[in-house]
């Protein structure tokens, strides 16, 4: 009952969207020149938003588990390695000049080395990974709260999405990407997770920084994160759909 109203839910906003995700969907490039058609695109953004908010509570939790249920395999999804050289030069020296930027529509921008992002308060969370090729594993990880970084930075009224670039690429070379409403990174299960099962993130599970974004698919836990943007509007940042696997045809909301 619970995979059916979760389905019926996702029915629900994707149908929100209508024909403006539709015609973007097949490419129809006059019309997202337009003048007009992307102020359709923002608006229904912000109906699926409103949707959204009123379909799932804010601070509504996922379950954590105990250790004992911690899973004794946690596949690796996505992308399992950057490939890139300054990736594999960032790896051999441990991460040590590996960086994070925040920026964009905030009051404050900065950068945050791995060791800065290391010494701030972490949480600590067991929770369940629900992939979207149909795997679930249960793993513990540790790391920052989004929530405290946003507080530092002090997002600006306008900003309404955070979107974090990574350091992996496709086969065309075009950098990942994911976002999340500016409201979920307040929420305290979100972090930049730096450890899993009390160890180092390995180069497959997304070092040395992923996002832990629960309640959600797999593929909008963004791995290899170096640079969170403050925006508006996803139109005009990759695909317009707000995340590589989106502009697959993915759903942006990808709640469970």
């Amino acid at each position: 009952m619970k995979h059916e109203r979760a389905m019926e839910r996702r029915a629900f906003l994707k149908g929100t969207v209508g024909v403006a995700s539709l015609v973007a969907l097949a490419g129809c490039d006059n019309l997202t020149l337009s003048s007009w058609f992307p102020n359709i695109l923002n608006k229904t953004e912000r109906l699926t938003d409103l949707v959204q908010r009123a379909m799932t509570p804010t601070n509504a939790l996922a379950k954590e588990y105990s250790d004992t249920e911690i899973s004794k395999v946690f596949p690796a999804n996505g992308n399992t390695d950057p490939g890139t050289q300054d990736y594999a030069e960032m790896a051999q020296n441990n991460f040590a000049d590996w960086h994070v930027m925040i920026h964009g529509l905030v009051t404050i921008p900065m950068t945050c080395s791995l060791a800065a992002i290391k010494e701030m308060p972490a949480r600590t969370q067991i929770t369940r990974h629900d992939c979207v090729e149909g795997w679930s594993a249960i793993g513990k990880w540790t790391g920052v709260p989004l929530g405290d970084l946003m507080r530092k930075i002090q997002p600006l009224p306008n900003a309404r999405y955070a979107v974090f670039h990574c350091a992996d690429l496709d086969d065309d070379g075009v950098p990942y990407y994911e976002s999340m409403a500016l409201a979920d990174c307040y929420h305290p299960q979100t972090i930049l997770a730096y450890e899993l099962n009390g160890r180092p993130l390995d180069v497959p599970h997304g070092a040395p920084l992923r996002l832990r974004f629960e309640r959600q698919l797999g593929y909008k836990h963004a791995k290899y994160v170096v640079r969170i943007e403050l925006v508006e509007s996803l139109q005009g940042i990759g695909g317009g759909r707000g995340g590589y696997w989106e502009d697959q045809g993915y759903e942006w909301y990808a709640g469970i």
